[in-house]
């Protein structure tokens, strides 16, 4: 046993060795041990200043950052460190594009920095507007070996890493946070709702004129209805007519469509259609998805109150009232009817609101911290058109979460023609998964058919 103990600790005493001779000193780079240096960058952040210094750079546009090249002076110590990080296991995540690496968390957090160490997507800089959103990318800083970035978190440092376009190329960085004093944040900007609608006044010529005549059976309405109330949503496959879809497809590509790009970007990024600039057969089915019919057509599929024609739970439980009422009065028994007791309640009237939506490569939408307490009960309605060739690894598709949960509940993913219908309750979150580089490997031509276009509807009742 004494033999075996030395062994162990003359192996021991080897590794130490090893170990020793494999250390190295991090030592930083000798610029920022100069005092000038020092004093200058102190002065320029704090007069919000440009200042430059060999390879130490600080600006203060679109908010104050500093960029150190050669950060770490051993070229060896920082080879070892990415040979160290490359071994390491790294794991997916495939449920990542949902909340913006806007400001990060104001409380304690200082200095953000990332360690750039091998070629890949952008650090893009945003500006603000006068709400303190972000309003577009205004510096991109590619990354570089041994390069340290630095900014201080504030209400104004909109920042993100851009995607990754290049296949045999990583983006290896460190990034961390040193912390302080929490900042003041500025009230919270609270966007103002789109207006709702109720229903146009059309009749059923417009279903009979655009809709598949399956979907406006009678019994196949009361099988999709079954449907629906066992899991909440449903998809409905070649809903327009064959040449009704076509020409609205081929329209929205047209040039007289005018189209904006819609943020900010820690909320969403996308292009909408301008109403006014809608062709004839767009705006049709425009009013198509608005229409009074259209809305009992959703009510017959859900078996929501959207119509007034439409049954519903209180409708059951006034004609079980009614009954109650009818065998008291025949037995003579007297007494409060339960109806008698109720508030007399003014139904809701349904409305809707929409969007003519266009989806290329780079858009998204997010989850926003006041999402969920604004969450209502609602349809959501779903109608891609133009996307014969889009792959689920494009992106693009929607996903939706429980709150304060990561797991998808349900995806739904573009299909052509193919109309969705998804009922969310309080507690459930959307949002449009990236749209990455992918998508550009579509058939080269007319760039509008690399695009998938959607009329998108929420109705309430």
């Amino acid at each position: 046993m004494n033999c075996k103990r030395q062994r162990d600790d003359s192996d021991n005493t080897e590794k130490r060795k090893k170990r020793k001779k494999r250390e190295e000193i991090a030592a930083l780079s000798p610029l920022l041990e100069d005092e000038d240096v020092k004093r200058g960058v102190k002065e320029a952040w704090s007069q919000r200043a440009q200042y430059s210094h060999g390879g130490l750079e600080l600006d203060c546009h679109p908010f104050p950052h500093c960029i150190i090249r050669n950060f770490i002076q051993s070229e060896s110590f920082t080879e070892n460190l990415q040979r160290e990080l490359l071994d390491l296991n790294f794991h997916e995540k495939s449920n990542d594009l949902y909340k913006f690496n806007q400001s990060d968390d104001l409380k304690k957090r200082k200095e953000p920095h990332i360690t750039g160490l091998s070629d890949g997507g952008t650090l893009d800089l945003f500006s603000t507007d006068g709400h303190f959103q972000p309003h577009s990318v205004v510096k991109s800083l590619v990354p570089s070996w041994n390069t340290l970035v630095l900014f201080e978190v504030s209400p104004v440092s909109f920042h993100q890493v851009a995607e990754v376009l290049s296949e045999d190329k990583c983006r290896l960085s460190l990034s961390g946070w040193f912390h302080g004093p929490s900042l003041e944040r500025p009230r919270r900007h609270i966007e103002p709702p789109f207006p709702r609608s109720p229903h146009l006044p059309r009749d059923e010529t417009l279903l009979l004129e655009w809709l598949n005549p399956l979907y406006l059976d009678v019994d196949y309405q009361s099988q999709v209805q079954q449907e629906f109330e066992d899991s909440s949503e449903i998809q409905l496959k070649n809903f327009l007519k064959e040449e009704k879809f076509k020409e609205v497809s081929e329209a929205l590509r047209s040039t007289e469509v005018q189209w904006t790009k819609r943020g900010p970007p820690n909320r969403r990024c996308y292009e909408v259609a301008s109403l006014e600039s809608f062709p004839q057969c767009v705006n049709a089915c425009w009013e198509l998805l608005c229409s009074e019919a259209f809305f009992l057509l959703l009510s017959n599929f859900t078996g929501l109150r959207l119509h007034y024609l439409s049954p519903s739970d209180e409708d059951e439980e006034e004609e079980k009232d009614q009954e109650d009422e009818e065998e008291r009065e025949a037995t003579g028994s007297s007494g409060d009817t339960p109806s008698a007791n109720k508030n007399n309640k003014e139904p809701s009237t349904p409305v809707c609101v929409g969007e003519l939506r266009r989806w290329a490569h780079g858009g998204y939408t997010l989850l926003h911290d006041g999402d969920a307490s604004r969450a209502e009960y609602a349809l959501d309605l779903l109608l891609p058109l133009s996307c014969p060739d889009w792959q689920t690894e494009f992106g693009g598709f929607t996903s939706y979460v429980a709150n304060e949960e990561d797991e998808e509940l349900l995806t739904v993913y573009p299909e052509e023609n193919s109309l969705a219908l998804v009922y969310r309750d309080k507690e459930t979150l959307k949002f449009v998964k990236h749209i990455n580089h992918r998508s550009s490997t579509l058939p080269i031509g007319d760039p509008c058919r690399r695009a998938v276009y959607d009329f998108s509807f929420v109705y309430y009742e």
